[in-house]
């Protein structure tokens, strides 16, 4: 009966953690990671996770969808779900809400960034933090420096810039552009 239990178990594990089939060659997912600093995790860089990431002192994934959290969480592509920690880096698009200490986004966010820092190439939602730096903007920016290249909508700080405004684009407290 143990023995019967135990395979269960193993059979279980190497399924839900283990090598990866030839269906899923293309698209390595993964329920759950735990990094102490890659490549020291369960599963390395080149796997997606879907559910829960811990990343002790830096984890880094493909794609990451639900939690995140951790010191310095890395994403290569995408990220949809809440990411929370001190700093927080996505290669590609993020989705949901980024609270670090620093965001950094290299495609487009939607949603919410809060953190001392955040930055994307575009942004859709709300920016609220120290510094608050996109290149393209649609939404609001609260924070003490705000800039962007092009805005469709509302900047709030002691100072706000945007770059591409004909008129009036470095303007204290309130900017705006639609």
């Amino acid at each position: 009966m143990k023995k019967s239990l135990l395979a269960v178990c193993a059979a279980f594990l190497a399924a839900a953690f283990g090598a990866p089939d030839a269906r899923a060659q293309d698209e390595l997912t993964r329920p759950v990671n735990l990094a102490l600093f890659t490549p020291v995790a369960i599963f390395g860089e080149a796997y997606s996770i879907e559910g829960l990431r811990l990343s002790l002192i830096y984890g880094s994934n493909r794609n990451v969808t639900g939690l995140d959290v951790g010191l310095v969480n890395r994403a290569t592509g995408d990220v949809t779900g809440l990411q929370y920690g001190l700093v927080g880096l996505v290669e590609g698009d993020f989705t949901g809400w980024q609270d670090n200490a620093v965001n950094i986004v290299g495609g487009k966010m939607t949603g919410l960034q809060t953190a001392l820092y955040n930055g994307a190439e575009s942004a859709e939602g709300v920016l609220f933090g120290f510094v608050n730096i996109t290149r393209s903007m649609n939404g609001l920016q609260v924070g003490v420096f705000n800039m962007t290249d092009n805005m469709e909508g509302l900047q709030i700080g002691i100072l706000n810039v945007i770059r591409n405004k004909d008129k009036l684009p470095v303007l204290p407290i309130v900017n705006w552009s639609f």
